[in-house]
């Protein structure tokens, strides 16, 4: 991909008009991504969010890494608490991960359970990982989290929850197999 499309817009800093915000937005809305919830427990108080972020760092040792805004109301809770979960989403999770992306009475139902190090554990998830946050990097209104795992879990295998093009979207098998 050397060559620059002829409808290729390039960032302008300074202002402009806004269109390689716009189309900066558009490129990551067609790129799907795992859907996962993070939780964890700040002052007696269970916080959690949706997170399209959610990548694995290293298997030796076992790591994986998120990206939020300091800007989120859980980030107070991130930026002070030890430990964190992870619960990867399937499809049945669909109205799970809607509540903690848009509403604040995120733990009202009997959906979670305290976990090991206080961590609020979400019940009926394809799996989760709790672990020692070790790095807090800020930059802007934006922070990188890396976590180092120090326990998990498997429930029963589901189709994965995707988020792409602004919306929940389920994977569709292909007929070659890796």
């Amino acid at each position: 991909m050397n060559a620059k499309p002829e409808n290729a817009i390039t960032p302008d800093y300074a202002g402009g008009d806004g269109a390689f915000a716009q189309t900066f937005r558009e490129v990551f809305r067609r790129h799907a991504a795992g859907v996962a919830i993070l939780t964890v427990n700040y002052g007696g108080r269970p916080y959690g969010f949706t997170a399209t972020s959610v990548a694995s760092l290293s298997v030796e040792p076992p790591r994986f890494t998120f990206n939020m805004a300091r800007t989120s109301s859980s980030w107070p809770a991130v930026a002070n608490s030890t430990y964190i979960g992870v619960h990867m989403l399937g499809l049945e999770n669909r109205e799970l991960a809607e509540r903690f992306a848009r509403s604040k009475d995120r733990f009202s139902a009997d959906n979670w359970e305290t976990g090991p190090y206080g961590v609020p554990l979400l019940k009926d998830v394809p799996a989760y990982l709790v672990g020692r946050i070790e790095l807090r990097l800020s930059f802007e209104n934006n922070a990188v989290v890396v976590v180092d795992v120090v326990e998990g879990s498997l429930g029963d295998e589901k189709t994965p929850l995707l988020y792409h093009s602004g919306r929940y979207v389920r994977p569709h098998p292909i007929e070659y197999e890796i």
